[in-house]
């Protein structure tokens, strides 16, 4: 018996990183998949994979940044799978670089994608899941608590759906609805692929070290435990638990640290983010 036997779980960004895991970790739960993502060909292969495992899973093809694509969406996971019980607000990437090489379209295309994206499908799913009694899963970031320089669009968008979930926790839970926050630290996916643009760049290595990193599966293990047990919220990673931690008790310690570190970084992710792709 898995802990979403018959449930139906709809995930933004299925189609690759941690929404493509945490579709196949929730499956493996016995949960019925409504997969949603930009890329048709790969949502339709992971489609293919679960059914081809004995699950349950439709493919929906949209666009977070879209109005009306979560609506349609969710109509259709409603319309083939009978209801809907849990909504992960998983799409995203990442915007670097410093605040004189951004344009305001680079900060709006962040924000549209990591904050608007999630606000779409909150309000796409919200009367669904309060028919359930459901759970809201937002997937934010360490980087909502520890801002670097060079990561200002990403960690404000993720600071947003923080405070947004730090909200929504008491205006969701008279209807039944929790809401369950998921701050990652450093995860394998293809998010460090990805350009200012939202372009992937398969070839661009990952400049976060390998020891840094955990595999997208064993962190959609740990995401799918928290949401089964509708808890408030979960940091994934032990270097992402330390970093919130001293965040939140020691952040003049955290300042200082971040200071001294920051600056090769940032100039590493400035190069990284106007020469994607490119051996570094």
């Amino acid at each position: 018996m898995g802990r979403f036997d018959g449930k139906v779980v709809l995930v933004t960004g299925a189609s690759a990183g941690i929404g493509e895991a945490l579709s196949r970790e929730f499956a493996r739960e016995g949960a019925r998949l409504a997969l949603f993502a930009r890329r048709a060909d790969r949502l339709e292969a992971l489609e293919a994979e679960i059914r081809g495992a004995g699950g349950e899973a439709v493919a929906l093809p949209g666009d977070v940044t879209r109005d009306g694509d979560l609506e349609r969406a969710v109509a259709g996971a409603v319309a083939r799978l009978g209801r809907l019980d849990v909504a992960v607000a998983n799409a995203g990437f990442g915007v670097v670089g410093s605040l004189a090489r951004l344009s305001l379209e680079d900060y709006r295309r962040q924000l549209e994608t990591n904050v608007f994206g999630v606000l779409r499908t909150i309000h796409a799913a919200l009367d669904e899941l309060s028919r359930s009694r459901g759970t809201l899963v937002i997937v934010g970031s360490v980087s909502a608590w520890v801002s670097v320089p060079g990561t200002s669009a990403y960690a404000m968008s993720k600071a947003a759906v923080r405070a947004l979930a730090d909200a929504l926790h008491g205006e969701l839970e008279p209807r039944g609805v929790s809401t369950v926050l998921v701050s990652p630290g450093f995860v394998e996916s293809e998010l460090r692929q990805v350009d200012n643009r939202g372009l992937r760049h398969p070839e661009a290595r990952d400049p976060i070290p390998g020891w840094l990193r955990i595999p997208a599966p064993a962190a959609a293990r740990r995401i799918v435990r928290a949401v089964a047990l509708r808890r408030r919220d979960v940091v994934v990673t032990a270097h992402g638990k330390a970093i919130v931690f001293l965040a939140r008790h020691f952040p003049r310690l955290v300042a200082f640290l971040v200071r001294r570190t920051s600056g090769s970084r940032a100039r590493s992710r400035e190069h990284a983010a106007a020469h994607p792709g490119e051996p570094r």
